[in-house]
């Protein structure tokens, strides 16, 4: 019988063999040659030999814990190759020589408009932050209201603003000019971004806002009393009382009595206060509460104003001489909207857009000082205002009828402030070229060339106020409401507008309030910048107490500071960003510090000169802000007109 031997070859069994011992042995001993003389497979040498001895594993002890070595040789050589790899990358890129994008430097709008921000710090009442940036000034007035007078229901009155060079607060065109610089904020916040003045201006609006919210009860729902003004300067009757007009002395060291003038029927003042706490809380909106605070309080003035009618200046022999309002209608108008624009209430915008209050505002009749926006009649700007809502929110009936007249309005005013047309006359000044849209504009007011250009002698200033004193205070409004219009059309994607039968596009009103600017800042043909502190030409006897007086720890008392007041010498302090009253209609200038009328900032002035700064600063790809306004405003759904009248026979 045969079988298979598994070590090597065939393995013959004799069943009847009966080999000796030695036999048997030097068989198997020639099969286990015959085995080794062949390799054996891993199966066979497991039969073979067992099970193998294992190979031990390597730790590596790092005190806190003990891992493989093998993972430990691994981890450390990749973070010592991603250690390379990141110098080696790091010293590439410090080595290869970067290309930079510089922005490009500020514009000179966007310079002016930072230092002309600075006024407002230097104006300060009251107990000044820290951060005020104006060395020479500390803080002052820190009495005011708080007189022994006990009837009275105001009793703190610190803080606000000077309104010009004295220290009276009067809080007409104080407010007024709180709702420029919330108006300005509210269309151009970007560019106050952009310009790093963003935080700057809204302090500047809240500072103000704060005090005028001390000047009534402002937690009431109704109230019968308002504050219109603190300290005086009436010196008619050749006075010697001490007040701020007769004295020169520096705000911080004031000693004399500072009354408070309060007004009980007083339309125009509180209508336009209103109009200042509901435009600041638009730009306080992210502050809910604050704002709210603000409405509140602008809807117990704007009710003061419709209940107790009547002008602020027809009881005050003060506000009649320094601040005189004419009419308060306008401010109806112009309070009405803003009121409308900070609650959404439409009440408001039915009595902004009464045909009754327009014409009693003056919206129909024009007149020579039509179409020119200032602290005493804002009809221009409230007729811009409206003009705005119809272009981007366009309510309809029964609002459509006004806001269109509104709109032509506002374009026949956009068209006086052109050099084509003679509303204004214009002081001698530069020329320049522009480009209509319409040929029917050729005729004896330009010359035409092969290049399809027209040149137009501007002019230099135009004369809002028909050559009185103090001209730069309404040039600078005008070129606010130019430059925004122009903005609302573009963002309407309307390329321009018609001047009776000819067409003119966006950049002519760009153009216009470029060249009043330019002629502020320098390009006039005394080649001097009516800002302080903007280049190198500048009034330097600015009428301002507390800029004409040497910060020397002296105390000059009421006639101690005359000597400063009658110095021929430049002020020892710089007033920075106050643009001063303005040359004279044939552009003659007197840098006298006696003569108002030539060198004296106020607040009204620099509020409107701060706006159209911003309007035109930057880069004219930023647009307006079209939402923020209407942040308040409900959706509209317009109501139908009503139907006809039925025929009858």
């Amino acid at each position: 019988m045969y079988g298979r031997d598994p070590w090597g070859g065939p393995l013959e069994i004799n069943a009847t063999d009966s080999a000796t011992e030695e036999e048997r042995s030097r068989n198997l001993q020639e099969l286990d040659r015959a085995a080794l003389s062949r390799p054996l497979d891993e199966t066979q040498q497991s039969w073979l030999l067992g099970p193998g001895e294992q190979k031990k594993k390597k730790y590596v002890d790092l005190g806190c814990i003990i891992v493989s070595r093998k993972i430990f040789v691994w981890t450390l050589g990749t973070l010592l190759f991603a250690a390379f790899l990141a110098g080696f990358i790091a010293l590439i890129v410090n080595t290869v020589p970067r290309h930079r994008h510089k922005h490009p430097p500020p514009d000179n709008y966007t310079l002016a408009l930072r230092k002309a921000l600075l006024f407002f710090n230097a104006q300060r009442s009251g107990k000044l932050p820290k951060h005020n940036n104006v060395s020479w000034r500390g803080n002052s007035c820190l009495q005011d209201g708080k007189s022994s007078d006990t009837s009275s229901a105001i009793k703190d009155l610190v803080g606000g603003f000077y309104d010009a060079g004295d220290a009276i607060k009067f809080n007409f065109p104080a407010s007024f000019a709180v709702t420029m610089l919330s108006w300005s904020v509210i269309e151009y916040s970007a560019k106050y971004e952009a310009a790093g003045e963003l935080d700057h201006v809204k302090e500047v609006i809240k500072w103000g806002t704060d005090y005028f919210l001390k000047t009534f009860n402002s937690t009431a729902d109704t109230i019968t009393t308002l504050a219109a003004q603190v300290g005086v300067g009436d010196t008619s009757g050749g006075s010697t009382t001490p007040n701020d007009h007769y004295c020169w002395m520096r705000p911080e060291d004031i000693d004399y009595d500072r009354p408070v003038t309060e007004c009980h029927s007083c339309s125009d003042l509180a209508a336009e206060m209103a109009a200042a706490l509901a435009s600041a809380s638009i730009v306080f909106k992210d502050n809910k509460a604050y704002s709210k605070k603000l409405v509140h309080g602008a809807t117990t003035l704007f009710k003061f104003s419709r209940e107790q009618r009547g002008r602020y200046s027809a009881g005050s022999s003060e506000a009649a001489i320094f601040y005189n309002s004419t009419s308060y209608w306008d401010e109806f108008v112009w309070g009405g909207a803003w009121m409308y624009f900070a609650t959404g209430n439409s009440s408001y915008l039915k009595l902004a857009t009464a045909p009754g209050l327009a014409k009693h505002a003056g919206a129909f009749w024009g007149g020579p000082d039509y179409g020119v926006l200032s602290w005493d009649n804002k009809l221009a700007g409230a007729q811009v205002l409206l003009s705005r809502l119809r272009l981007f929110l366009s309510p309809g009936y029964p609002y459509e009828e006004i806001l269109r007249t509104f709109h032509n309005q506002t374009s026949i005013i956009m068209c006086s402030y052109l050099p084509v047309f003679t509303s204004f006359n214009r002081t001698k000044g530069n020329s320049y070229y522009f480009k209509p849209l319409n040929r029917a504009l050729e005729s004896n007011t330009f010359q035409y060339d092969t290049n399809s250009w027209y040149f137009v002698h501007t002019g230099g200033l135009i004369q809002l106020n028909h050559g009185r004193p103090q001209p730069l205070q309404y040039v600078v409004n005008a070129a606010f409401l130019a430059a925004l219009y122009s903005d609302y059309l573009d963002a309407a994607d309307t390329p321009g507008w018609y001047c009776g039968p000819n067409f003119f596009s966006t950049d002519v009103l760009r153009n216009f309030a470029k060249t009043q600017i330019d002629y502020i800042l320098g390009n006039n043909p005394r080649k001097m910048s009516y800002i302080v502190g903007f280049g190198n030409h500048y009034p330097k006897h600015v009428h301002h107490r507390g800029a004409s007086i040497l910060k020397n720890k002296v105390k000059y008392n009421c006639k101690g500071g005359w000597k400063w007041r009658d110095s021929s010498k430049p002020n020892p302090n710089t007033i920075v960003g106050a643009m001063v009253a303005g040359p004279d209609k044939h552009d003659g200038f007197h840098d006298v510090r006696t003569n108002y009328n030539y060198t004296e900032p106020t607040l009204a002035g620099n509020a409107g000169l701060v706006a159209a700064l911003v309007a035109l600063s930057g880069d004219k790809s930023t647009s307006i802000d079209k939402n923020t306004l209407f942040s308040a405003v409900p959706p509209m759904f317009p109501t139908p007109p009503p139907p006809p009248a039925p025929w009858k026979p």
